[in-house]
Formats: structure tokens, C-alpha cells, sequence
């Protein structure tokens, strides 16, 4: 089983990083519900956890003392974790100037988490271990009263099945870019990664219920003027935390804005003579970071790196090295607060640094 992240956080912006990580701390419930522990099954949870992660109990002697099997205390740890009474915190150690994560954080001005993957690792697994610690990031990011933004995309759909159960007060989750095309609404798609977040904080949901990319610039501006979607709008430049990925134009598993009706064969030829290398909210972009030349992009839905930037919290995750270039690209356009990405692609990231570095040397 791989261990759990490391990361680090450029020096430059000093602090600011999330809690401190190690084992998860045992405490209340999470905002916004009532005294929870008057249900005696809470309060063995609260018990067990209390016992396991602050007061250094091995699961034996838990069990031990409750009177029940070790593989049951096992399972009340697990059920505590999932139902928010644990809520696990992440904290980068101190950038060093060592380690892929420093070189990440130094580099590109974020806070990076290297996720450790066994070199035998499925692409599957891969994606699996990464989405695990950025459901995780993200979990320990979003308060009560806060506009979570959300893009639809293979990486967040995966993201979603392992974020902790922890009602909020007054928090809203806003669907970032549109998701219909030419084949189908994309409602059900879209809808059932927004859910899977909704359910988990308690929050409203918020749909963004347009096309991922219009068909002409002045259809995009006539609908952004509709009541209905200019809401949606303003709640999107609201966001305190986004969640994303990065697309890829070029790898085995493709993304899904690439297969799946979104774009006609000859937008896909454009975009490669453009040096498109991927997209972020389906917003694309070459490897150096630039974008805003690119026609397509007037028509997306999603929001331009840009607009991103003006989101406080934006957490990015990657699986695979084919995404890299991609991420490089997103990573320039300064898209991205927190990286979550995977051991091997991160060396790959850090390998181009240092090639570029070194061709520029030389």
C-alpha cells in the first residue's frame, strides 16, 4: 500500500498551509449539526477515535477494553473517517530545497503533494491513490458559508467517490463549466459528480446548465446574459475553493472533453497547429502557459485561467505523465494553488524543469 503524501510550499508566500498532517485528529463533529454524540453509535465512534488517534491506542487494546474483536474496531475507524467524526489534515514539511515537492513549490510558486506510487501501478490505481488525498485537500479546505467550485472531468469524477462526509452550513457547490454537446444534455455526467460533492458538504447545489462550448462567441454572450445563468455566474466568481483537473490531448486514456462529442474532428486539428498540449476547465492551452489567442476558447463555458486566479483556493490533481505537459501549461498560467500529483509524474514535471533550465544554459 503506498504511504501516505508529501509535499511542500514555495517560500515565497511564506505560511498558509493546511493543518498539520501525521495521524488525523479526533474531535467534534464538523459544523453545522447538533450535538451528534446523543446517539450511542456516535459515541462509541467518538470513543474509538478518540482512544486511536489522540490517545495512542493500538487497535488490540481498544478492543481489549470495549470487548469486541480488533477487525471490529478496525471498521469504527474506518466508518468514523467516513462520516467526518475524522477528518484527516495534510501539512507540507518545511521546503528544504530537497525533494520533488520543494522543487515543485520553489518552481511554479504552490503548494505541491507527491503522492508515493509503486512503479507497478495500474493507471486505474494511480488515478485512485491521487484522487484519495485530494478528496482529503479538499476536505480540509471548505468551511461553512463557503462557494465550492466544481469541474466535471475523469480526475474529479474519481475525486468524488472519496470525499468524507462532513455537513456544512450554508455552503454551495457551483458547477464551474457546462457540460452539453452535440450527442446528449450532459446533465446526467455532470450532475452526478456535483451530487456526489453536495451530498458530502450538505450544500446546495448549483448547475451550470449551458454547453461546454458554444457554437458561436455571440450565442456564449447572448446566454450570459439570461437571469437564470448570470446567477450561476456570480456564485462561480464566489468560489473560495475550486476543484480540478488538467485535460491531455495527447495520452492512452484520453480526456473526456476529447471523446466524447465535445469537439468536431476539425476543432481537434486546429488546436494541434496551435500547439494546444490540454485544457483546464475546458480552456486550452500550450505548454508555455498561453491561451488567449486561441478561438475556441471564446466559446468555452468554463472559466479562463485567468478567472481562476481570482479564486483564493484552487486545487489541481494529476495522475499519469502524460498529463504533465499539460499541467506545465496550466501551472504558468498560474492556474493553480495546490497541486495533488503522483510520484512519477511529478519527477517527470521536475525533469522538464531541469531540461529547460539546462537548454537555456546552455
Amino acid at each position: 500500500m503506498a504511504a501516505g503524501p508529501t509535499g511542500a510550499r514555495s517560500r515565497r508566500k511564506g505560511g498558509d498551509r493546511p493543518n498539520a498532517g501525521g495521524r488525523p485528529n479526533a474531535g467534534g463533529r464538523p459544523n453545522g449539526g447538533g450535538d451528534a454524540r446523543a446517539d450511542p453509535r456516535d459515541e462509541q465512534l467518538y470513543r474509538v477515535a478518540t482512544m486511536y488517534y489522540v490517545q495512542d491506542e493500538t487497535m488490540e487494546s481498544i478492543a481489549r477494553e470495549l470487548a469486541v474483536s480488533r477487525s471490529t474496531v478496525s471498521r469504527m475507524l474506518k466508518e468514523a473517517r467516513e462520516t467526518g467524526l475524522v477528518r484527516i489534515s495534510i501539512e507540507a514539511p518545511a521546503a528544504d530545497g530537497r525533494g520533488l515537492a520543494a522543487r515543485i513549490a520553489e518552481t511554479y510558486d504552490v503548494r505541491a503533494y507527491v503522492v508515493p506510487i509503486r512503479d507497478a501501478t495500474t493507471a486505474d490505481d494511480r488515478l485512485e491513490q491521487v484522487a484519495k488525498v485530494a478528496a482529503q485537500l479538499l476536505a480540509s479546505a471548505v468551511r461553512s458559508g463557503m462557494v465550492v467550485g466544481v469541474a466535471w472531468g475523469k480526475t474529479v469524477t474519481a475525486i468524488a467517490r472519496h470525499v468524507p462526509q462532513q455537513p456544512m452550513r450554508d455552503t454551495a457547490v457551483v458547477q464551474l463549466n457546462g457540460a452539453a454537446n452535440i450527442h446528449g444534455s450532459g446533465l446526467t455526467y455532470a450532475g452526478d459528480v456535483m451530487t456526489a460533492f453536495a451530498r458530502a458538504f450538505d450544500s446546495s447545489t448549483h448547475y451550470l446548465a449551458v454547453p461546454a462550448f458554444f457554437d458561436y462567441v455571440e450565442s456564449k454572450q447572448l446566454m450570459w446574459r439570461e437571469r437564470s445563468i448570470e446567477r450561476v455566474l456570480d456564485l462561480r466568481r464566489q468560489c473560495d475553493v475550486a476543484l480540478f483537473g488538467v485535460g491531455a490531448m495527447e495520452a492512452s486514456t484520453v480526456s473526456h472533453v476529447y471523446t466524447s462529442g465535445y469537439l468536431e474532428p476539425a476543432d481537434i486539428a486546429e488546436l494541434r497547429s496551435l500547439g494546444v498540449v490540454g485544457d483546464v476547465c475546458t480552456n486550452f492551452l500550450r505548454e508555455d502557459g498561453t491561451y488567449r489567442d486561441i478561438e475556441i476558447n471564446a466559446r468555452a463555458s468554463g472559466p479562463s485561467p485567468e478567472e481562476l486566479t481570482r479564486i483564493p483556493r484552487r486545487i489541481c490533481a494529476v495522475a499519469g505523465t502524460e498529463k504533465v505537459p499539460a499541467l506545465r501549461g496550466a501551472l504558468r498560467a498560474g492556474a493553480v494553488t495546490d497541486l495533488v500529483i503522483d510520484e512519477t509524474a511529478a519527477r517527470e514535471l521536475v525533469g522538464q524543469v531541469a531540461g529547460a533550465r539546462a537548454r537555456w544554459q546552455g
